[in-house]
């Protein structure tokens, strides 16, 4: 049996469906058989960033109702054999799919596939629990800011209630920042949210953009800081030793910001 990781955070725009595709990928190259599942019903990008919109036929809420098989649904990436999507629909609401719905689909997909990431909606309502439904444990994304840190507090929160393990990727942290201290660094989120760092990924605001409308992760990239960073968070995933790379120190801006916590 596989693993299912929801990739979720609460607050929208940090980034969780680039740290999926990008995640997904990663794994995939490495030899592990992986299903990327966008379960934000009624709006999907995951399909976008993988570059696999036009060949959308059937999604999750095909299978729900008995349109088409589970692997019916299931569409091959082009350049990677062992990495699948299953789409969203577009045409339907997050009320439309139930937590057992869900939690089906994801026990079928990991008996046949070693990691199923489960790119959850923003927000912490009916699309965060039926993207949690099956999983196994979780990754929260955040990004230095008040807010996103504030909502990832609060969604760990929910993870725990549900015995759901989780770890922390901090997304879009910018180098020349921290260390001008106008940022948090990776270690004061880490310290005010209490749980297991898995990576960090940096800014680079023109590559991601232009990675994300060609629908090309860039993990396949490797001359990419980014790219190289989600290939370690994906080593250190499957249990390797690789250590994150330090950053000078911006720890009293963390001390005025735990406060608010």
């Amino acid at each position: 049996m596989g693993r299912v990781i929801v990739i979720t955070s609460g607050k929208g725009g940090v980034g969780k469906s680039t740290v999926t595709a990008n995640l997904g990928t990663a794994l995939a190259l490495i030899g592990n058989k992986v299903v990327v599942v966008d379960a934000d019903v009624g709006l999907r990008n995951l399909d976008l960033i993988l570059g696999l919109e036009g060949r959308i036929f059937y999604t999750s809420m095909d299978v729900i109702l008995g349109n088409c098989e589970l692997e019916q649904a299931l569409i091959r990436d082009r350049r990677v054999k062992d990495l699948k999507l299953l789409a969203a629909s577009q045409e339907h609401n997050k009320t439309d799919i139930s937590v057992e719905q869900m939690k089906d689909i994801c026990l079928s997909l990991k008996s046949e596939h070693d990691y199923v990431l489960v790119d959850s909606s923003a927000g912490i309502e009916q699309g965060f629990q039926n993207a949690i439904a099956g999983a196994d444990e979780a990754i929260i994304v955040t990004t230095p800011e008040v807010a996103a840190i504030r909502d990832a507090d609060r969604v760990i929160g929910l993870l725990q209630s549900k015995n759901i393990e989780a770890q922390l990727i901090v997304n879009r942290l910018f180098h020349e920042m921290v260390d001008a201290h106008h940022m948090l660094n990776h270690q004061d989120i880490v310290d005010i949210l209490m749980i297991k760092l898995l990576g960090v990924i940096p800014e680079d605001p023109r590559k991601i953009i232009v990675s994300s409308n060609r629908g090309l992760p860039l993990t396949y990239n490797q001359y990419s800081p980014v790219g190289a960073a989600y290939r370690r968070i994906a080593q250190r995933l499957m249990g390797e030793e690789i250590p994150v790379p330090a950053f000078k120190d911006a720890r009293w801006f963390g001390n005025l910001l735990s406060k608010l916590f």
